[in-house]
């Protein structure tokens, strides 16, 4: 579906910002094609030098030198990267053509693509989606703010290929003519105004997704969140909600123990509910997402509930990891902001929550009620432990920890038998971690170590 086939970087220079995995990709797929490519980064080293220099990139690193963007044809940005850093302002002005690494990519495929976003539950849609359209004959490619970069899959692009892609805001921020055969957002809610600024610059960047569609396309959306339709309004595409409930004229809803397709002509089954394997209900919401974009692929409902019934959900998304004397202890890592704690707090009927690191914007104070209903305890660490004290201002118990090791014994030690302790932190994770996954493998290691302390007890 590609119109960009044509699109050629041979003999031109392209500066590529950010060394992340994107950023790399990129400068990978770009020194393939023939152009001139530097590599820039604020790090004064990267891993990847050796394997970068081999491939022909000039690397600039340990800072951003203006003539470096401002001399090249084209600048690409790594999704990390904040287009309103001067140096790319500048680059602008010198009429420099800057785009995101997702955009490059795009331009180069051959398949359709399948543009997943949201506020929350990306990367289980994204991946379960995948899993669907494999299972129903097709050949997928999965990436884009998950697993590989859309980059990366370039050189494996074939016409009959799907590409399920992961869409961050950042990376929606940046596109030019990326155009999904299917968009889907998943909800919305505030998140990442550190970096956007507003709220509405965020909603801006999410309905960007839609913005190249036409009238040949689909946009999957989700009815249970009004945030998502005005979102959404000036879309092109065909819309096929979906909802939670039984409400829904046409749609994918849940009726009893079912996922259907509702549609003038009946109810088409697609999946039973009780082949959900995943901890919390409003993951669910996720399936009936992945299960409208199979459908409107034509998979078929055996081939979705197999896929269905063998996820059992990603690492860090409320990963069930041990459970220690009657608590269970659960890693939601990826719960980076207040909704998907909030979603996370009320997957369970008894809960003490280690929360903090890194604020990235929204409503602390949004937790109280199901922090309250639950009679639950939050042990709070990284830099917004004073802002999660003044934000429950005693009315929920906070206990603060200097370090995971700490806050995992503090919750086991508040926790009693049959509740949960649940990682949510509702922030970042920068201030004591290198990304979300480290932070949910460290828990995951002192839950560990806790189990053996503790078995070593019961044993003596």
């Amino acid at each position: 579906m590609s119109i960009h086939t044509e699109f050629s970087v041979r003999g031109r220079k392209v500066t590529v910002v950010g060394a992340a995995r994107s950023g790399v990709a990129a400068a990978h797929l770009l020194a393939r094609r023939g152009a001139t490519v530097t590599l820039t980064d604020l790090q004064p080293a990267i891993p990847e030098e050796d394997a970068l220099r081999a491939a022909g990139v000039a690397l600039e690193l340990g800072q951003h030198v203006p003539a470096t963007l401002t001399r090249a044809h084209i600048v690409v940005l790594s999704p990390g990267v904040p287009s309103t850093q001067p140096v790319i302002e500048a680059a602008r002005a010198a009429g420099v053509h800057v785009i995101g690494e997702l955009e490059l990519a795009s331009r180069w495929l051959r398949g359709r693509i399948v543009a997943i976003t949201g506020t929350k539950g990306k990367s289980t849609t994204t991946t379960l989606t995948g899993r669907m359209l494999e299972a129903g004959g097709h050949h997928v490619l999965v990436g884009g703010n998950i697993g590989h970069p859309l980059s990366a899959q370039v050189d494996e692009s074939r016409p009959e290929t799907i590409h399920v892609v992961e869409a961050s805001s950042f990376q929606l921020e940046s596109i030019d003519t990326f155009r999904p055969w299917i968009s889907v957002l998943l909800n919305f809610s505030p998140d990442h105004l550190d970096r956007h600024g507003s709220l509405d610059e965020y909603a801006a960047a999410k309905s960007r997704i839609f913005v190249n569609q036409t009238a040949a396309d689909w946009a999957v959306l989700n009815a249970d969140d009004a945030a998502v339709a005005p979102m959404a309004s000036a879309a092109a595409a065909r819309q096929l909600m979906f909802s939670m409930s039984d409400s829904l004229p046409a749609g994918v809803l849940v009726r009893g123990d079912e996922v259907v397709r509702r549609t003038a002509h009946g109810d088409q089954p697609l999946l039973p509910v009780s082949s959900i394997r995943l901890l919390g209900r409003h993951l669910i919401a996720d399936v009936l997402a992945a299960s409208a974009v199979a459908s409107i692929a034509g998979v078929d409902a055996a081939a979705m509930t197999e896929a269905v019934e063998g996820f059992k959900g990603l690492e860090h998304a409320l990963e069930p990891v041990a459970e220690i004397s009657g608590v269970l202890f659960v890693n939601d890592s990826k719960a980076t902001n207040v909704e998907a704690a909030r979603r996370a707090i009320e997957s369970f009927d008894s809960v003490v929550v280690i929360m903090g690191g890194r604020f990235k914007g929204g409503q602390l104070g949004d937790l109280m009620v199901p922090l309250r209903e639950r009679n639950a305890t939050v042990v709070s660490i990284g830099e917004a432990r004073a802002l999660i004290a003044s934000a429950f201002d005693g009315a929920v118990p906070v206990r603060e920890a200097a370090d995971m090791s700490a806050a995992v014994r503090m919750a086991f030690a508040s926790a009693a038998p049959g509740t949960a302790v649940v990682l949510a932190p509702a922030c970042a994770s920068f201030d004591m971690f290198r990304d979300y996954a480290e932070r949910g493998r460290v828990f995951k290691q002192e839950v560990a170590r806790l189990k053996e302390e503790w078995n070593g007890v019961r044993e003596q």
